[in-house]
């Protein structure tokens, strides 16, 4: 899928046109358009350079990614990348799953060694969650070499065992998960944690003489992995010689002054055991920590997506973990035991980021569509003047378009708009999430006398007065009443959002509906992984230890 005729028609939009003017600005920039024209706008100013777009949440950042790719041709997909959050908050003894791990270093290599093709290539549009803007990372992870193999490759087996233990790959019997790695004989099975399926490779002696995918469920060889193998670490803090003595050293630090919980983690560390939690010593184990927007290319752009979400999402975020550092020390002033100072690994503010960006010469462009929609709702005749001099628009730039009608799954007013604009030669894109919705969509629409086309690709200029059904993810829709161009989703149309059932397949099983607490509303049901079903009703804060070193959580 590709709607490269989509972006064609918006470049005659003068608010457009003035945003990929100003694409070499480096500092504070407005940008004020609707969230269905983002994506459009986002891949052409990064024909200028390269971009970082930052998200308030990580389903957001997927969405836009979904949504980036929408308008790229299919080779260029994979210059379009997500860093994702870990799941847990830097201070907790908790470790991120391994698979988030593992893209997020595989975006920390391509940042840092730019020279690959496809998936291990340059990076040309980079979306963070704010989360990730706001977590240091350890210094050098752009540094650690995956394990890479192709057909043809000389190599040894046992050393390659080795390499993958070293990068905290499990050695396992049987590997079923993202992680695990096993040898037979001259056979080697490995899950790498950004892949969709695990690798079979076979040794001739010490040449790879075949890589193929394979089946979790039945263990049984599927078709050639033409790509071979590419694989990063499982984990963000490896348990190198210089991480092992750092951690011998505070195990005598702390003898007799640490608790014991600590010190039994220090240990295991020292004695090479990879532990749960033990991301939570990087500050003290770590040759260091920088931001994120340290390891950007110098000439990218710096977006921020939505910047009252991302700001209030971010100001939620450095509080809970400060309270959660403070509690720790609090607990240590009234007699309980010492903890070790990891107030490095904190959250930093978005200011803080800020600053980075301007010092690096990244810039710093707000996205939003405050007062935009307003705006249109009486200025919407095609026939009209742009609404650029709307009093009630604010921003150094505005683009004229609208969001689309709430229809909440009024399929027939929706096929009666559609009608109507097709008759003022209006040129419309419907996208839906599947092949197979966008045939009954075209189905649909005929039934109702309303000419629709099925296509795969939208690359040249759009017809008028046809519906172009084309299955894909946009996320939500716009109208551009003065281009008379009108981009649907299927969501707009049912009120349902569809699954994107390519980025499903991406995930294991587990993680296909991992869910954030702070988007969850009251009466909403969830699956616990050890638990079972539950069901919402509210966020409480209670009391964590007692007497003087009790300390309050949500």
């Amino acid at each position: 899928m590709s709607l490269l005729g989509v972006t064609a028609a918006l470049r005659q939009e003068p608010g457009f046109e003035r945003a990929l003017e100003q694409s070499k600005a480096r500092g504070e920039f407005e940008l004020v358009a609707t969230p269905g024209v983002r994506p459009a706008l986002l891949v052409d100013l990064a024909q200028q350079r390269p971009l970082v777009v930052v998200t308030a949440t990580g389903r957001g950042a997927d969405e836009m990614a979904s949504a980036l790719q929408a308008y790229l041709p299919t080779a260029q997909h994979d210059s379009v990348a997500v860093l994702p959050a870990w799941e847990t908050l830097p201070h907790e003894r908790l470790s991120p799953r391994p698979d988030t791990s593992a893209r997020r270093l595989a975006v920390f290599r391509r940042l840092a060694h730019p020279e690959g093709d496809g998936p291990t290539g340059p990076i040309q549009i980079l979306v963070v969650p704010v989360r990730s803007l706001l977590q240091p990372v350890v210094v050098g992870l752009g540094d650690l070499e995956p394990i890479v193999l192709r057909t043809g490759d000389t190599a040894d087996l046992t050393e390659v065992a080795q390499r993958l233990t070293s990068a905290a790959y499990q050695r396992v019997d049987m590997v079923e998960r993202r992680g695990e790695f096993a040898v037979r004989g001259g056979i080697l099975d490995i899950f790498p944690p950004t892949e969709s399926h695990p690798l079979r490779i076979e040794f001739w002696g010490d040449e790879v003489s075949e890589i193929r995918w394979f089946s979790v469920a039945d263990q049984r060889s599927l078709e050639v992995a033409v790509h071979g193998l590419w694989a990063t670490p499982c984990r963000e803090l490896l348990l190198t010689p210089a991480v092992r003595e750092r951690a011998a050293a505070l195990v005598n630090k702390l003898s007799g002054a640490g608790s014991s919980e600590t010190i039994a983690l220090l240990e295991r560390i020292a004695g090479g055991i990879a532990t749960e939690g033990m991301e939570s010593l990087i500050p003290v184990l770590a040759d260091g920590l920088t931001a994120v927007l340290e390891l950007v290319a110098g000439n990218a752009l710096l977006v921020v997506d939505d910047p009252e979400k991302v700001r209030r999402r971010a100001h939620d975020l450095v509080a809970t973990t400060s309270e959660f550092l403070a509690a720790a020390w609090s607990g240590a002033v009234s007699g309980g035991s010492t903890p070790l100072n990891l107030e490095s690994a904190s959250f930093i503010t978005l200011d803080e980021a800020q600053a980075v960006a301007e010092r690096r010469g990244l810039g710093w462009w707000t996205l939003g569509s405050f007062g935009l929609d307003h705006g249109l709702s009486d200025n919407t005749d095609p026939d009209s003047p742009g609404g650029d001099h709307n009093p009630e628009w604010s921003g150094d730039v505005v683009i004229n378009a609208q969001a689309v009608a709430t229809y909440r799954g009024e399929v027939d007013r929706a096929l009666q708009d559609l009608r109507a604009m097709q008759r003022d030669q209006w040129r419309i894109v419907l996208t839906t999430e599947g092949s197979g919705s966008a045939k009954r969509m075209v189905e649909q629409l005929g039934a109702v006398e309303c000419a629709a086309r099925l296509v795969t690709d939208l690359a040249g200029e759009i017809e008028p007065g046809v519906v172009q059904v084309i299955p894909g993810h946009v996320g939500h829709g716009f109208l551009a009443p003065n281009l008379r161009l009108a981009v649907f989703s299927e969501a707009d149309l049912t009120g349902r959002k569809g699954t994107n059932t390519r980025d499903m397949r991406k995930l294991p099983s587990r993680r296909r509906n991992v869910v954030d607490p702070l988007q969850l509303k009251a009466g909403d049901y969830v699956v616990h992984e050890q638990h079972g079903v539950g069901r919402f009703i509210e966020m409480v804060q209670r009391t964590m230890g007692a007497g003087a070193t009790a300390h309050t959580r949500e």
